[in-house]
């Protein structure tokens, strides 16, 4: 269960996070299930997540025995909503600071080399769009291709009824 959290925090998908450890996919379940591990897969584990084995080992223990209080040692989905959230925030903040800093470069430049035609407009109007669209998706003024929108689409590909 420690896996899977150390996995979401990081916005890995099981199946990413078992390319990078050598582990199959099936084993990364059964872990995050709560299923006893292996020394092996433990340390492949550690390596990916850059934690000492043994304090990893020592986690996975204590959540074993501490079973019954289960929901200290999740990311509920309401937190996972909430780290989604601020990355993408955090994205969009610093596609900001690039857009002014590369538009007040480019107007600097635009000055000294040709003043009669201020041309760096229509690169502030272009990027300035992108920002806009950065923003609303971000914000969810217009969640036209959102969440809800993303499971009910995943569930008609899975055939599921919602």
């Amino acid at each position: 269960m420690i896996i899977r959290k150390l996995r979401l925090q990081r916005g890995w998908s099981q199946e990413q996070l078992s390319q990078m450890s050598g582990i199959s996919s099936r084993t990364i379940q059964r872990i995050e299930r709560g299923q006893k591990a292996s020394a092996e897969s433990l340390k492949s584990l550690a390596a990916v997540f850059e934690i000492d084995f043994q304090q990893l080992k020592q986690e996975i223990e204590e959540m074993n025995t501490q079973k019954d209080n289960k929901a200290t040692t999740l990311i509920t989905d309401e937190e996972s909503r909430a780290i989604e959230y601020v990355r993408n925030l955090k994205g969009f903040y610093s596609h900001l600071v690039v857009y002014v800093l590369v538009i007040i470069l480019l107007f600097i430049v635009n000055y000294m080399t040709s003043p009669g035609y201020i041309w760096a407009w229509w690169v502030l109007l272009g990027w300035g769009i992108g920002i806009i669209s950065h923003a609303l998706r971000v914000f969810g003024v217009f969640a036209l291709f959102g969440p809800e929108w993303e499971k009910k689409k995943i569930e008609k590909r899975l055939g599921r009824k919602l």
